[in-house]
């Protein structure tokens, strides 16, 4: 019972850490010569000129002759002068309405500039809020905004990705999914962007999401990352629940019926943790640029299976190799009564499979999804779930009682949903 308390009372501690934004300073010094000489009259006559001349063949020039016309000051023009202001800003507005899906299309999926992209996105729905398709462009695409360390954009992206998979789960469809292949990629890539937008702050209710992203034919299916961060979520959700609630109801008491009922809920939930780190590892072993992340994952792999087969790993080669062949488990049904076999569970005295205390779960600056500065997802040795610049909720070594020093695997690419 001691060794037991000894266990759990090395449980997952999360705290999420503010990620440093790269301080970059640009000083602009004005240079009035250059701004007077766009804005003489002369400058502004061959502005206006160039913007008649192209406007009816060349739009998007004369959008840009136009935009450099009314960057000048107002302040003193002529009554001509002023008229042409007025007729650019209504010309220019009409534009942009016209040209706005053109443009969210472009930012969202040719060339991605997901900050310009959403605010078009939001200009679009406000006039069209029935836009289905952009809608669900941006719910799929929602996960890859997180890099971008920012948290309003991450909960528009989130609300928006729920309220598409709501109006898909409600009937709703569309003729055309382009770019996205089907139905079933932009259904299964808004799980995912709910799931990952979700673990840091509510991992259980993430958990949900991220399973079901995995049922469907995608990339994501396939992909190391989808596990792994499977395999995060069990740990830092239902698992660090269960294991705190453990400690506070039964440390430093004899076992009982009731606390060995707890401690084998607790190992259902280990073992999906095994479950989804297995496949991370069996994922990554095909693709010599998961070396690295392999390596951690590898590394928290060993350490629960240790703890869940008496401190051996017999065996555990052989659950690699297989795993993938087999179904993903859902979420465990909790027991009501003792199975009438449980595995052993008492790790060696002095042994800390838990999780890095001080860590965070979130995700890295301009990284992909489930990375934080080439970091891996759900590693060992104080690494972690879609780390934050090294950090992360993972397992400690099997001896260790701190975390040990951490190293940086290269950053992933992430599973982007284009033409699948």
């Amino acid at each position: 019972m001691k060794k037991l308390i000894t266990f759990l009372s090395i449980c997952t501690t999360v705290a999420i850490l503010a990620l440093p934004v790269a301080a970059r300073t640009f000083i602009a010094q004005p240079d009035n010569a250059i701004q007077d000489a766009a804005c003489t009259d002369e400058a502004k006559e061959a502005l206006y000129s160039s913007f008649l001349k192209n406007r009816g063949n060349d739009e998007a020039k004369a959008y840009e002759d136009a935009k450099k016309y009314l960057a000048c000051p107002t302040t003193g023009i002529t009554e001509a002068q002023t008229k042409i202001v007025e007729y650019l800003k209504k010309w220019s507005a009409k534009y942009e309405e016209i040209t706005r899906t053109t443009r969210f299309e472009e930012n969202m999926w040719v060339k991605p500039n997901y900050p310009v992209a959403y605010q078009l996105g939001k200009e679009i729905l406000t006039a069209q809020p029935e836009n289905l398709k952009v809608l669900v462009a941006m719910g799929v695409n929602g996960y890859l905004v997180a890099p971008l360390n920012n948290a309003s954009l991450n909960a528009e992206a989130l609300e928006l990705a729920k309220k598409a998979l709501a109006q898909l789960e409600a009937g709703k469809t569309l003729d055309d999914w382009k770019p996205l292949a089907s139905k079933d990629v932009a259904v299964a890539y808004l799980n995912y962007t709910v799931g990952t937008l979700s673990l840091q702050n509510d991992p259980s209710n993430a958990l949900k999401f991220l399973i079901k992203a995995a049922q469907f034919e995608t990339p994501l299916k396939k992909s190391p990352y989808t596990y792994a961060y499977i395999a995060g979520a069990y740990e830092t959700g239902p698992y660090l629940k269960m294991s705190d609630e453990y400690k506070a109801k039964f440390s430093g008491k004899d076992e009982t019926p009731e606390s060995k009922l707890m401690l084998a809920n607790i190992n259902q939930i280990i073992d999906r943790m095994i479950d989804g780190y297995a496949r991370a590892v069996a994922l990554a072993a095909a693709d010599a640029k998961f070396a690295q992340q392999k390596a951690v994952w590898n590394e928290s792999l060993t350490n629960w299976y240790k703890y869940r087969n008496s401190d051996k790993t017999d065996g555990l080669d052989q659950m690699i190799a297989g795993i993938l062949s087999k179904p993903l488990p859902p979420e465990p049904t909790p027991l009501t009564s003792l199975p009438a076999s449980t595995p052993a569970a008492t790790p060696a005295t002095g042994q800390g499979v838990g999780t890095a205390t001080g860590q965070g779960v979130g995700t890295a600056n301009g990284q992909g999804v489930g990375t934080a500065n080439g970091q891996g997802v759900g590693t060992a040795n104080g690494q972690g779930v879609g780390t934050a610049n090294g950090q992360g909720v993972g397992n400690r070594g099997a001896t260790t009682t701190t975390p040990a020093g951490t190293t940086k695997p290269p950053a992933p690419k992430t599973d982007r949903p284009r033409n699948r």
